[in-house]
Parts: structure tokens; C-alpha cells; sequence
């Protein structure tokens, strides 16, 4: 009688190595993007707060914000964002990245998320946030409304 056959060959592990060594070469820049346009959010999300700022002022007062305080938005600093402005004569929203520190944005990708507003023929605002607006992060880390 043959005796079984015990564990896996040499060749068996090699190949199950090699094919884990493929899949996290392809996983791991895939997963360093994600976190980096999960940072980017944080940024568009600082915007998106003070878009609504600056629409009602305009809205009531049919001008823009003459600064930030005016505006009603919140300058406040956080992990990945280090400074939020507005326009006083066109009322862009410029949100800066934080580029230095322990998982900050890196300084590679840009650092300025901006919302441009556009005045319709109805008199309400349409916003834009594409490198027209001013923004200089790279377009495939963007939010999906902005990378046109």
C-alpha cells in the first residue's frame, strides 16, 4: 500500500506566494487612491457647507459675502483641511488641503478644492469645481460632479 500524501509541495506554496504578490501589487495602489479621495471628500464637504452660506446670502441680499465672517461659513481647521476663504467680489469658496503632518494630503496630488459660482438667468447660483474654478488636485481624485 502507497502511503498518502501528506501537506503541499514546494512548487504548490510558490505558486499560492506568487499569486498573493500579484493581487496586493495590484490592491495596494488601488486602496492608496481610495484614501486619498476619501481625504479629498473631506475637503469638497468643507465646500458643500459653505456653498449653502453663501447661496442664501446672495439670495437675500443679491450680492456676495464680502468675506468669510459675512458669509456665515466656518474656518475652521481640521486634520486634512487648513484653511477655508471666500471671494469678497465673486464669492469662490477656496478650501486648502493640509499637506504637512501625520496623514495629511500629499502635496503631490494639489492642495486647493474651489467652488465657483455661476449666476443662471433665474438669478439662482450654479456652482463649479473643476480647474477652471481654480482647483489643482488631480482630476481622478475628485468627486464625481468635478471631473469634467
Amino acid at each position: 500500500m502507497k502511503k498518502a500524501q501528506q501537506g503541499f509541495t514546494l512548487i504548490e506554496l510558490m505558486i499560492v506566494v506568487a499569486i498573493i504578490g500579484i493581487l496586493a501589487a495590484i490592491a495596494i495602489p488601488a486602496y492608496q487612491d481610495y484614501i486619498i479621495r476619501a481625504k479629498v471628500t473631506e475637503l469638497a464637504t468643507a465646500a458643500d457647507a459653505c456653498k449653502t452660506s453663501v447661496s442664501e446670502y446672495y439670495q437675500s441680499q443679491n450680492a456676495f459675502p464680502a468675506n468669510q465672517n459675512v458669509s456665515g461659513c466656518s474656518g475652521q481647521a481640521t486634520k486634512y483641511v487648513a484653511s477655508l476663504s471666500v471671494g469678497a467680489s465673486n464669492g469662490q469658496i477656496t478650501v486648502t488641503a493640509n499637506t504637512s503632518g501625520n496623514g495629511a494630503l500629499p502635496a503631490s496630488i494639489g492642495s486647493i478644492f474651489a467652488l465657483s459660482p455661476l449666476t443662471t438667468v433665474s438669478g439662482q447660483l450654479d456652482w463649479i469645481c473643476t480647474s477652471a474654478a481654480g482647483t489643482n488636485i488631480q482630476a481622478k481624485y475628485l468627486p464625481a460632479n468635478c471631473r469634467g
